[in-house]
């Protein structure tokens, strides 16, 4: 009896793994995954495009970070919305600017030897973010030698406590601050007038009826707060009560959610962030 309940218990391991074989990879389970193609989409699919022969490297490239769970992690962490919002995003960027942008994505660590080859970092429900003592390291010297950071996704007081005290940790000496709607970003290609809140796709294309957006009742506000450094540039940008992430994968599966969150919120201000902080 024991012995046929650990082969119904090995059979049932076996198939959990084949599953997340063929959704995430063989490489995802160790440092072999790189970049955001090699994830299958989780959505409608992912465009697909070329840049000219002899400029591969010459292009703008949504890098997104890999890092350890603690705090009040919930979720897929720092997979969450992987591949489809980092290259419907990168699409969108190409599409509707004159950057030319990196059709693949990058996946990082912050301590991998060529972090200072992307300008920006994208850090997804740094609600459950934990970093060692070489990651707080490496992300200050990123930050103070020019590089952007963009944490997204996370909702209410515990998830932003968590992420306040790691950034804490990074420059325990700087504030965080909340950012005013006349700054440039807000009008650098898009007038921004409002902070939207984007909800996850459920939360989202059923609001059309219910009209409710926050995933918990103490993240109905939500924030756009920053740091910057000694000479006015913004390094950090945190956008708390919003998923912009949802906004960028999930464009595809419902046309009220595309039109009202996708089209009006999420990919407005992710196009005035990115073109602001390429250019300042």
């Amino acid at each position: 009896m024991k012995r046929a309940v650990l082969i119904l218990c090995l059979v049932a391991l076996a198939a959990c793994t084949l599953m997340a074989q063929r959704r995430w990879g063989w490489r995802a389970f160790g440092d072999g995954l790189r970049t955001a193609r090699e994830v299958p989409s989780d959505s409608t699919g992912t465009p697909a495009w070329t840049n000219a022969p002899g400029f591969e490297r010459d292009v703008f490239t949504f890098a997104r970070i890999r890092y350890a769970r603690g705090g009040y992690g919930r979720g897929s962490g720092w997979m969450t919305d992987l591949p489809d919002s980092d290259l419907n995003l990168s699409y969108r960027l190409q599409q509707i600017t004159s950057m030319k942008v990196d059709p693949d994505g990058r996946i990082l660590r912050l301590t991998d030897t060529d972090l200072a080859d992307f300008p920006f970092l994208y850090i997804v429900e740094p609600g459950g973010l934990y970093l060692d003592e070489d990651e707080v390291v490496a992300l200050r010297n990123y930050l103070l030698n020019g590089g952007f950071l963009w944490l997204d996704d996370f909702w209410g007081e515990r998830e932003w406590a968590n992420c306040e005290e790691v950034l804490r940790q990074v420059f325990p000496n700087r504030s965080i601050v909340e950012m005013s709607l006349d700054h440039p970003l807000y009008r650098c290609v898009f007038p921004i007038q409002d902070k939207h809140q984007i909800p996850n796709i459920g939360l989202g294309a059923a609001s059309r009826y219910h009209h409710v957006t926050w995933e918990r009742d103490d993240a109905r506000e939500v924030h756009h707060r920053a740091i910057f450094d000694d000479r006015g540039r913004l390094m950090v940008f945190l956008t708390h009560n919003t998923d912009n992430g949802d906004g960028w994968e999930r464009e595809g599966e419902d046309d009220y959610y595309f039109h009202q969150f996708s089209e009006k919120a999420a990919y407005p201000l992710a196009i005035n962030v990115l073109f602001y902080v390429m250019t300042h």
